[in-house]
């Protein structure tokens, strides 16, 4: 009969355990990382995709059009917005790391009391809840500036008004399950990106008028894809100038028809393509200090 020492002797020796993968070891590790930014750049990418679509509709409105009749459709705008869309991503992944290697450094000064306070601060569901909601109500502004320009001190009770009564209970009701905080979190970066959107549509706008006073856009505009082109007409048949050879710009064509910009008489107007050639193209011209449009406009009215 053998002792139980003996058996144990004889057995082979238990495999090491297995190393744990580094994606493991907190809940998903970058995987996990990824599956949060894209929480947030996602919604913040389509809110803003579809609010500056709105922004390009009011640059044409201020020239008395609308992008389609410009040519410019869901496929043209798409294009020239991919363009803004990756300027601003270019712009935010810089800005974000500066962000969190400056808190990785505010917690190592504190010697991690930084890390253990906000630690704090997210388990009390009640302080993050308000803190979104506030945040929520604040990216009202440039809708509400719209409409009307408001002061400082009104936008920061019309974003304390709207963020207690619309989104705080709400957003603690929220903070009860893990669903809800992924919800909580896609809802505020649309948000954002909607906020966002409708302060870049009053920059836009001021833009548009700045074009439609003075002839010349801002970098705005072209990072947006409106092109600052402006061309001297000529007639088909005989090639010669039109309109006394003045410059006009070129707004966009359709259907076999130009939309101009006339900045001497501040009026836009269409000719057909087939009657009309375009010469001396000029991008984003060069204007003299204090230049202003409508001297025509100003001669006839004297």
């Amino acid at each position: 009969m053998h002792s139980p020492s003996a058996s144990l002797v004889g057995a082979p020796p238990e495999p090491p355990p297995l190393p744990t993968a580094p994606e493991q070891e907190d809940g998903g590790g970058v995987l996990t990382v990824l599956e949060r930014i894209g929480a947030v750049v996602v919604p913040v990418g389509v809110a803003l995709y579809a609010v500056l679509y709105l922004g390009i509709e009011q640059v044409y409105w201020v020239f008395g059009i609308n992008p389609q009749q410009a040519g410019i459709d869901q496929s043209v705008l798409l294009g020239r917005l991919m363009g803004t869309l990756i300027l601003l991503l270019l712009a935010l992944i810089p800005a974000i790391g500066v962000l969190v290697g400056l808190g990785w450094l505010i917690d190592r000064i504190t010697r991690g009391a930084a890390g253990r306070l906000l630690g704090r601060l997210r388990e009390r569901p009640w302080i993050v809840a308000a803190l979104a909601a506030l945040w929520s109500g604040a990216t009202y502004w440039g809708l509400f500036n719209l409409v009307a320009d408001l002061t400082l001190g009104l936008m920061v009770a019309v974003a304390v008004g709207i963020g207690v009564l619309a989104f705080l209970v709400p957003f603690r009701l929220l903070r009860r399950r893990r669903v809800g905080r992924a919800g909580m979190t896609v809802l505020v970066a649309a948000l954002t990106g909607l906020g966002l959107g409708f302060v870049l549509i009053l920059s836009l706008v001021k833009g548009a008028v700045e074009v439609q006073e003075t002839g010349q856009a801002n970098d705005l505009l072209g990072y947006v894809g409106f092109q600052d082109q402006w061309a001297v007409l000529r007639d088909a048949a005989t090639d010669k100038p039109l309109y006394d050879g003045r410059w006009m710009m070129l707004l966009g064509e359709k259907e076999n028809t130009y939309v101009f910009y006339d900045c001497d008489k501040q009026e836009t107007f269409r000719r057909s393509m087939s009657t009309t050639n375009l010469g001396s193209l000029q991008l984003d011209p060069e204007r003299e200090p204090g230049f202003r449009c409508g001297s025509l406009s100003e001669d006839t009215e004297g």
